[in-house]
């Protein structure tokens, strides 16, 4: 059994992109351009990781075809569905095992994401039990999440967690906040978070959650017990 960490306590990990496949950038993408709208990253940037209400309001303003925020949002889940009758929503390789290495190294673990709980209980409940707390955490009300769920939840300081997330914008914020991170963006051809990423100074970018090894995780928790975890430096990107 390998040894405890230093400084971490708590991993939380996001669950579409992450543990599950990436179902929301292809959906998003078709739904901007298939309304004459252009896709880029700043649609990205206003739209990943913001409440629903917040997200559907920008969309309306890229496209051009009229319509109310409401009815984006319900256009938008509609659109979802005929997706993943196309690309169903799956555990990714790798999920599974990385939560495992994650508590083997003694760290708590949980998940969370903009969806509601019956997400994670239909995709993940057979693994629930490798999660604490509450298990999973819906942040669609407060997104990106990182000051309730380290602060609010779990009642740790911010260089005591790592965030493992698939969107540029929860970057942002645990750089703000001196919170460790792992970037794990999308594959999506049309993505832009890898790059916005890099740009933010996520030193830590993983292709495969293979690549998140203890190796990985001893080096950010070194980094969160000397404060250097945002330190500059050219953005590392593990292939696997």
């Amino acid at each position: 059994m390998s040894s405890g960490l230093r400084q971490l306590r708590l991993a939380a990990v996001n669950i579409d992109g992450v543990l599950l496949n990436d179902t929301f950038s292809p959906v998003i993408h078709n739904f901007v351009v298939s309304r004459g709208g252009a896709y880029s990253a700043e649609v990205e940037r206003q739209i990943f990781s913001q409440p629903q209400r917040v997200a559907s309001a920008y969309l309306t303003g890229v496209v051009s075809v009229p319509m109310t925020a409401q009815e984006a949002l319900e256009a938008y889940f509609v659109e979802r569905e005929a997706y993943l009758r196309q690309d169903p929503v799956r555990l990714l390789d790798g999920a599974v095992d990385l939560v495992r290495r994650l508590r083997g190294l003694g760290l708590s673990t949980i998940c969370y994401g903009g969806l509601g709980k019956e997400h994670f209980d239909r995709f993940l409940g057979e693994w629930a039990h490798l999660f604490d707390g509450p298990g999973y955490v819906c942040t669609n009300d407060f997104r990106p999440g990182i000051r309730e769920i380290t602060n609010q939840v779990f009642g740790l300081a911010y260089d005591q967690v790592v965030f493992i997330d698939d969107v540029a914008r929860v970057a942002e914020s645990a750089k703000e906040l001196g919170v460790p991170f792992i970037g794990h963006p999308s594959t999506f051809e049309h993505s832009h978070q890898r790059q916005l990423m890099r740009e933010a100074g996520v030193r830590h970018l993983v292709d495969s959650l293979h690549a998140i090894d203890e190796a990985m995780l001893r080096t950010v928790d070194a980094e969160a017990a000397h404060g250097t975890i945002w330190a500059r430096s050219e953005a590392s990107l593990v292939q696997v």
